[in-house]
């Protein structure tokens, strides 16, 4: 049964299995600020239920996310509202990756921007096999979010890391399995049957040793999550506050 608390989300548990599903699909889940106010409390209403083992992550209709909403992103007046935006995007983050229970993304169409962050925050991606995703955000006057600059090089070099950062270029499902950034590629029919699996088996693992195994791997394997988040903020902040980031974000 759907929470009927949330807007944006379709917010679902049952057996110990939370899915929290984006839902937006007329807009392919884009970020507004509902939508990430509503991502950050439904995970940290998730990480608090004891009943719930494992969390699926996931969007309907044709894609996961498209990043930031272009058509209803406004000039902030104010460095304080440019703050306000950015931080609560961080926010989602760590409840995601400092969350206590694991996150299983399930990935279809694209995932974009703020998207593709997200898709990095979880701890296992099942990726459908005609996703694509990319970082357009150098292109558009703006820097990544999402502790994307620790977690990214992390899994597939500084290098890579650089090349995908800066140039923005679209990899496929596969491309991103080779480079060590999917955990699966499946059928796009097979994606959410996959994401179960793997959440089912976590599920029904020992609780005390996969929250100590997964708070373990981001505080010693990715020890620079934390100031990822706090140096993109104000990087963000600033960007944010160019009128050049906003017209560039009206014709994307």
């Amino acid at each position: 049964m759907t929470d009927s608390r949330f807007e944006t989300i379709d917010y679902r548990c049952a057996g110990g299995i939370c899915s929290i599903l984006l839902d937006r699909p007329e807009s392919l889940n884009a970020m507004n600020a509902t939508l990430v106010a509503e991502v950050t409390q439904a995970f940290a209403d998730a990480n608090a239920d004891s009943d719930i083992r494992a969390i699926i992550f996931a969007g309907n209709g044709r894609a996961f996310c498209a990043g930031d909403d272009r058509i209803e992103h406004q000039h902030p007046e104010s460095e304080a509202e440019a703050r306000k935006f950015v931080e609560s995007i961080q926010q989602a983050t760590r409840e995601i990756v400092f969350g206590a229970k694991p996150v299983i993304g399930a990935i279809h169409g694209w995932a974009v921007g703020g998207g593709f962050e997200w898709a990095l925050n979880c701890d296992f991606t099942v990726w459908g096999e005609s996703s694509q995703a990319f970082f357009p955000e150098v292109s558009l006057n703006l820097c990544v979010t999402g502790a994307a600059t620790a977690i990214l090089p992390a899994m597939v070099g500084i290098s890579k890391a650089r090349e995908m950062l800066f140039l923005g270029d679209r990899y496929t499902a596969t491309e991103l399995y080779e480079l060590g950034v999917a955990t699966r590629v499946v059928s796009d029919g097979q994606m959410m049957t996959e994401a179960t699996i793997l959440a089912n088996r976590m599920a029904e693992l020992p609780t005390g040793s996969v929250q100590a195994m997964k708070r373990n791997l981001n505080l010693v394997g990715l020890a620079s999550i934390e100031a990822a988040l706090q140096a993109e903020t104000e990087v963000c902040i600033t960007r944010f506050m160019d009128p050049e980031t906003t017209r560039l974000l009206k014709q994307f």
